[in-house]
């Protein structure tokens, strides 16, 4: 029987690019999942340019930059090339910003995309130099577990290096399908995809234990790697909960739909059609309209397009805002693209935010492809509303029906509330957490020789994608 406790927390050291903090997704979920880890038995090697947050851990270390030295001088020396431009000094970056070089709402062309994204598997391929004073700071942490969310060849061979320096265990922690995604275009004539999935074997064989972001995600990575695998993702501590669902709007009043998150990956063509059915029905009297809050870069690049009646630019929030803008909404709103390329990169993935919609006490709607975790768990949830088709009329009516009906709101955001409380309240994903990694402390590495394994992009032989 194991008899790890919940109070028992192995000694973790965490590897990645991002730290501890609230200024990324990356960091608040890091966060939420070690908040109240006792700090002697934490610690943490990052690359990201950024001070940490010492709330929740005390010890860090940030990799050198040169010891990825063809990206420390490609970089260095773009920035140079581009000191002093315009489009370099308004955005803050050697690239001209998310923009780019036309300026705010102008993507790159096609070209220009498949440049960076060479340029991006011909840098993760770089050659990455752990100095000495590095790996000795490593195996002075003595870690009973090396986790890491990884994302990248350069993060996965971070990750394996620490694991061997230190002689425990990795957990590898998926925040979305990236084994079966990334360079998948054959960028590098297709080596970065074979040095991809050697890194994933590599990772696996040095695995106790594997995380994934979302319970179908668990699922199908068990399949896939004979490891076992738990589910894990954003939590919100009970501080950011709602009271209760929040008091109805008075008669006549414009409801206020409430999108926050980012606009990439297409999503704001799935929130340009929300603005477009809420345009439809306010000429059949309905007074409501769509606020999105999403980061500088991105109402930068796509607010443009959401330029419609019913839809309104808000500000981009503080991490530390968030919980009361979603409790004053009416109806929360999140989507996903229903395009191929993104359906498939996202299909076991699970937002940052749905965990904090949820606590908000306050109804959703769902408007992404119905198969996608994000989908499923709002659907489970019993908090709103989800569209799983791209069907306008479908959309539409959903949207009246959410409007229309001020204890149907009510008794939806109860019901969301009462699922966050359960499956999201932090002080209890952290009970788990803290359970979970000492399960993997303890378990050898490798999977299990009797468990059947698929290949690791989770596709049948023959079958890799183009």
């Amino acid at each position: 029987m194991d008899s790890w406790s919940a109070e028992e927390h192995p000694r973790v050291l965490v590897v990645g690019a991002a730290v501890f903090g609230r200024a990324s997704g990356t960091g608040i979920t890091l966060s939420n999942l070690f908040a109240g880890w006792p700090r002697q038995r934490l610690a943490q090697l990052y690359a990201e340019d950024r001070e940490p947050d010492t709330d929740v851990c005390q010890r860090f270390l940030r990799l050198d930059p040169r010891s990825a030295p063809v990206e420390y001088h490609l970089f260095r020396w773009r920035a140079r090339t581009t000191r002093g431009t315009s489009s370099g000094a308004r955005n803050g970056s050697a690239d001209g910003g998310a923009g780019g070089p036309g300026g705010a709402g102008v993507e790159p062309g096609p070209l220009r995309t498949r440049m960076r994204a060479e340029l991006r598997a011909f840098v993760d391929l770089s050659p990455l130099r752990v100095p000495a004073d590095a790996r000795r700071w490593l195996r002075e942490q003595r870690p009973q577990v090396v986790y890491a969310m990884l994302g990248s060849i350069r993060q996965m061979r971070l990750a394996v290096l620490a694991a061997r320096e230190c002689g425990a265990p990795l957990v590898p922690h998926f925040m979305d399908d990236w084994p079966s995604t990334l360079y998948t275009d054959r960028q590098t004539l297709g080596v970065a995809r074979r040095v991809l999935l050697a890194g994933v074997r590599e990772v696996v064989r040095h695995s106790s234990y594997g995380l994934g972001i979302s319970e179908p995600m668990a699922r199908e990575y068990q399949r896939r790697y004979g490891l076992p695998f738990a589910a894990f993702g954003n939590c919100v501590d009970a501080a950011d909960f709602a009271d209760r669902p929040g008091p109805a709007r008075p008669a006549g009043a414009v409801l206020d739909l409430v999108y926050v998150g980012g606009l990439h990956l297409d999503r704001w063509r799935s929130l340009r059609r929300v603005g477009e059915a809420l345009g439809r029905l306010a000429a059949d009297g309905l007074r409501a309209r769509l606020t999105v809050h999403a980061p500088p870069p991105d109402l930068d690049r796509y607010g443009e397009r959401l330029g419609l009646p019913g839809v309104r630019l808000g500000r981009s929030l503080a991490s530390d805002e968030v919980a009361t803008v979603l409790r004053h909404a009416d109806v929360l709103v999140h989507v996903e693209s229903f395009a191929e390329e993104h359906r498939h990169y996202t299909r076991y993935s699970l937002s940052t935010k749905i965990p904090q919609y949820l606590a908000a006490g306050r109804p959703v709607l769902g408007f992404g492809p119905g198969e996608l975790a994000s989908m499923a768990h709002l659907d489970a949830s019993g908090a709103g509303a989800v569209v799983g088709v791209d069907d306008p009329d479908r959309l539409a009516r959903e949207v009246a029906r959410l409007c229309a009906d001020p204890a149907l709101r009510e008794r939806l955001g109860r019901q969301g509330l009462d699922f966050a409380v359960r499956h999201h309240r932090a002080d209890r994903v952290a009970a788990r957490f803290a359970e979970t990694l000492g399960r993997a402390a303890r378990r050898p590495v490798g999977p299990a020789p009797e468990q059947p394994r698929r290949d690791p992009a989770g596709l049948t032989p023959g079958a890799e994608r183009r």
